[in-house]
């Protein structure tokens, strides 16, 4: 497994099987990061985007692909080369499988005909698919990005995440009732809990109590706090707190507004709570951080 992490940014390369590989990014630093990785033609790539922004550079920087937030991207060309080249924007998680054409076929021998660019007409053809990340899918992939089990089972784990991963990008049933987590018995959850983050971050400034976030969404405090933590990795205010110190950041950056004014923005009514908030998250004042700019 090849790892590369710093306090606030980590890429990890995790095998699977020969042929087979998944790729986890996190980049949670201030600027953006970037990725370089030669893949061999014969690989398909499927690249998730769990959070935040991407950007795919291809033929030196003269064809862009970007992804978004709970976007995918499948890319297949046995024609040429597709190198990964990723600038991953601050604040943005990405998780990539890497499969060759050989082994993707033995996983679905008895079903290529549905799977187009598995055809005998295609099968020396570039393949390119975005598409949308289902509930199920963003539970897999934050599992995977957030494994904190035993070191010793990553391996089995990653392998049986990737194979369910794969399954549910395949699934043909749209109306698939899966139970994907103890936590959230439906996807009709997952989506109230998605509901629950764009309630927070439209009303950052005054967020809800945990208890009217909970009767505002339809679902108990129990299931909200253990299905936030699920899909984002970190409890409801926790998040916010992250989401609101990357907002200041920016408007700090913009120039637009001083500091007094940035902290009533995001929700701090007296100035000495907002710099004390921003150094524990950037370990610097706001003030200074402007300065910095300069």
């Amino acid at each position: 497994m090849s790892k590369k992490n710093n306090a606030q940014s980590s890429f990890e390369e995790t095998p699977i099987d020969t042929g087979f590989l998944i790729l986890t990014y996190k980049n949670d630093a201030s600027e953006a990061q970037n990725v370089v990785k030669e893949i061999h033609s014969d690989y398909i790539q499927f690249h998730f985007c769990v959070k935040g922004t991407g950007k795919f550079s291809f033929n030196q920087g003269n064809y862009i692909l970007d992804i978004h937030e709970e976007n995918s991207l499948l890319l297949y060309n046995p024609q040429r080369q597709l190198p990964i080249d990723l600038t991953l924007e601050p604040n943005s998680w990405m998780v990539s499988i890497l499969i060759s054409i050989k082994e993707f076929h033995g996983l679905f021998s008895t079903e290529a005909g549905y799977i187009t660019f598995l055809s005998e007409e295609n099968r020396d053809k570039k393949y390119y698919k975005d598409g949308l990340i289902s509930p199920s899918m963003a539970i897999v992939l934050n599992q995977l990005i957030n494994f904190n089990l035993n070191a010793s089972i990553k391996g089995l784990y990653y392998r049986a995440k990737a194979y369910e991963l794969l399954s549910l990008y395949f699934n043909r049933s749209e109306e698939a009732d899966v139970e994907q987590c103890p936590f959230l018995v439906d996807e009709a959850n997952v989506i109230k809990i998605r509901e629950a983050k764009d309630i927070i971050i439209s009303r950052m400034a005054e967020p809800p109590t945990l208890q009217e976030l909970a009767e505002e969404i339809g679902l108990n405090i129990k299931k909200l706090k253990e299905g936030f933590k699920q899909i984002y990795g970190d409890s409801v205010f926790s998040f916010l707190f992250d989401y609101k110190m990357e907002f200041a950041r920016k408007l700090l950056e913009s120039g637009d507004n001083n500091v007094n004014e940035v902290g009533l923005k995001v929700g701090y009514s007296t100035s000495s709570h907002f710099i004390a908030a921003f150094k524990k998250k950037y370990g610097t004042t706001p003030k200074k951080y402007v300065m910095s700019l300069n």
